[in-house]
């Protein structure tokens, strides 16, 4: 992996493989851009990492896998909100945030067992322990179902994680700080079409104990 040098913001750079890792780690969700016909487009998908891979999966006839296929270098964004930053002056308004951008070319995961464990990949980034829980789906389903393999070629990280800055001079007698944010799970809820009154399982328990 290398590193794009982060120019605005310079001091924010945080290019490092641990940093790189901990960043996409902490979410499941990023942001795709491609081009097609010389239009680009960028579109959110659930992801899993592992080393300096990362996997994406969809339906065979899924447009924005299957256009990423084509060898074109794509890029991968991924970003935590931390908090918003309130100083004495609205110029030194900012927010708190983990960010990463990512470019590299994606290749279609053509070997089962690896397909197999690039779906397992992205579910236990997503609740880990429900791969165990309930069926990957029957065969026609496993079929229709293509993986992506995306290889991080260059890499760059932010990170913000402090109060205002730059409006020290400032005399107003205003509140300023910063207000920090978190995602946080809510009470989950069952899906009652079965009528089937049933405890959460141990993924969505734990989920839920460490998220709310």
């Amino acid at each position: 992996m290398k590193f794009n040098k982060v120019v605005r913001g310079a001091k924010r750079e945080m290019n490092d493989v641990e940093n790189v890792h901990a960043i996409l780690d902490a979410g499941f969700l990023c942001h795709v851009a491609f081009q097609h016909q010389g239009q680009t487009m960028m579109i959110p998908t659930a992801y899993g990492r592992t080393e300096d891979n990362l996997y994406l999966h969809g339906s065979t006839k899924n447009f924005m896998l299957n256009q990423i296929l084509d060898g074109q270098t794509i890029c991968i964004s991924v970003t935590h909100l931390d908090g918003i930053v309130l100083a004495k002056s609205l110029f030194h308004t900012s927010v708190n945030y983990r960010s990463i951008v990512l470019f590299g070319r994606a290749t279609l995961v053509e070997d089962e067992n690896e397909r197999i464990n690039g779906m397992k990949i992205i579910t236990e980034n997503i609740v880990k322990g429900r791969w165990d829980e309930v069926a990957l789906g029957d065969e026609n389903q496993l079929k229709a179902t293509m993986v992506i393999k995306f290889t991080i070629e260059k890499a760059s990280a932010k990170i913000r994680n402090e109060g205002p800055a730059g409006d020290e001079d400032l005399k107003d007698v205003v509140w300023s700080g910063h207000i920090p944010l978190a995602l946080k799970a809510m009470q989950p809820i069952l899906d009652d079409k079965f009528g089937i009154a049933l405890e959460m399982s141990d993924s969505v328990r734990n989920y839920y104990e460490h998220n709310k």
